[in-house]
């Protein structure tokens, strides 16, 4: 049996949520769960989990194509003749060591934290929580000059500490994207070099997590199940390569505030809807 009509627009529907939220620092997996509480896809539970991670590889995907020259650690002079990229293969270095951190607290804590805080409640307190963070930090920033301008003279030490920050974005709600640039707000990066950061760290975080979760799946897909997959991620790669280059143009003459306050929003809203649920 293939997929129905019905089904497929929830998965497109899916997938765009997932291309906006992937890269704006708004929570991805969060809005997924508040998403899949209205418009539930008719699969099993197991297959829902697996989904709201492997989807993401699309968006994924979408940072790999647009900064393939920054990312390509090797450069071509000609057809017979090759150059290495000390400088990107120095940042990949460093993007190993920004993921440690987060690995070993995924490994450990990842089942419970599926098991007790996948909940609206905690996605609302998070979404809440670092939106002031944002407006806070915001603030703060106005009074000092980023000590860390450009992504290539981001430090290991500087890495690590972002690499500590992005542990936060294991609570739902918290936000990949949006932990790992308020940390490197708050220890002097500037905003491009931060997000441009966030999108390296995703690559190798991202085809972990996933495989992580297809194996904990299993491979044995159903026809349904790979359809469902591969229009989602498709979706979250068109989309999301509309929504990096809106929030790289968007960032370098406005602040983060403004999502700030979108969570803040959102998070009141969930509250007050499922408290009267």
């Amino acid at each position: 049996m293939g997929l129905s009509f019905i089904e497929a627009l929830k998965v497109i529907f899916l997938g765009i949520v997932e291309g906006i939220t992937e890269w704006l620092p708004i929570s991805s997996t969060g809005h997924m769960l508040l998403v899949d509480e209205f418009l539930q896809l008719d699969m099993s539970g197991t297959f829902k989990e697996m989904f709201f991670v492997v989807i993401q590889l699309g968006a994924i995907l979408a940072v790999v194509v647009l900064f393939w020259d920054k990312m390509f650690p090797f450069q071509w002079k000609d057809r017979s003749r090759g150059v290495v990229k000390k400088e990107t293969f120095s940042l990949w270095f460093k993007v190993v060591v920004a993921c440690i951190p987060g690995a070993v607290v995924t490994i450990l804590f990842d089942d419970y934290i599926e098991a007790h805080l996948h909940t609206p409640v905690v996605i609302a307190a998070a979404l809440i929580l670092y939106g002031a963070a944002f407006i806070l930090v915001e603030n703060w920033n106005k009074r000092r000059t980023p000590r860390i301008g450009r992504l290539t003279d981001i430090t290991y030490s500087t890495a690590l500490m972002i690499g500590l920050f992005q542990v936060l974005s294991i609570i739902p709600g918290t936000s990949r994207s949006g932990a790992t640039i308020v940390g490197a707000l708050l220890i002097g990066v500037s905003r491009v070099a931060a997000a441009e950061f966030t999108f390296f760290l995703a690559v190798p975080v991202m085809f972990g997590l996933s495989g992580l979760k297809i194996l904990k799946f299993g491979l044995d897909f159903t026809a349904p199940e790979l359809a469902v997959l591969g229009l989602g991620m498709a979706v979250a790669f068109a989309v999301s390569v509309l929504v990096i280059k809106f929030l790289m143009s968007y960032i370098k003459k406005h602040d983060f505030k403004v999502f700030g306050w979108y969570r803040i929003v959102l998070g009141i809203v969930v509250l007050i809807y499922f408290t009267l649920v």
